[in-house]
């Protein structure tokens, strides 16, 4: 039996961290999110991706204290995607070299709008960030 509801998109990713300030200079300005919801009594902001959102809940904070995995540096995400525009490859490489970001690996692969290019950072907490370019052909079908 199907459920009773479709699937949209994502609608937020959650991560750990520990330095709210840190987290928030990069989500903003390494990588173009906007100011969302802000939760202060939990230690957690919320910036928009697109039309999703990326919470940040810092687990030093006395509110975020029950989202600390059980063990130390436990994590229950291996990366988010996070899909983009079209972008210049050299224009990518040289905006996170200057902003101290270091390219884990570049690949070409599948992904949910088809074959496009990703390259693999980490945040400032080691949270793994794909950042996905649109498929090479609209109809994510290859030659």
């Amino acid at each position: 039996m199907a459920p009773p509801f479709s699937p949209v998109g994502i609608d937020h990713v959650v991560l750990l961290i520990d330095d709210m300030d840190r987290a928030l200079r990069f989500y903003l300005e390494v990588m173009g999110c906007q100011p969302g919801y802000s939760y202060p009594a939990l230690g957690m902001e919320q910036v928009w991706c697109g039309s999703s959102l990326i919470v940040l809940w810092d687990i030093t904070h006395p509110g975020g204290r029950t989202a600390a995995p059980p063990v130390a540096g436990g994590r229950n995400v291996d990366h988010i995607c996070i899909a983009t525009s079209p972008f210049d490859h050299q224009d990518l490489r040289a905006h996170l070299e200057r902003h101290g970001v270091e390219i884990s690996r570049e690949a070409f692969h599948g992904g949910a709008r088809g074959m496009g290019h990703s390259f693999y950072i980490h945040d400032p907490f080691g949270n793994k960030i794909e950042i996905k370019g649109p498929a090479e052909y609209p109809d994510g079908r290859t030659a």
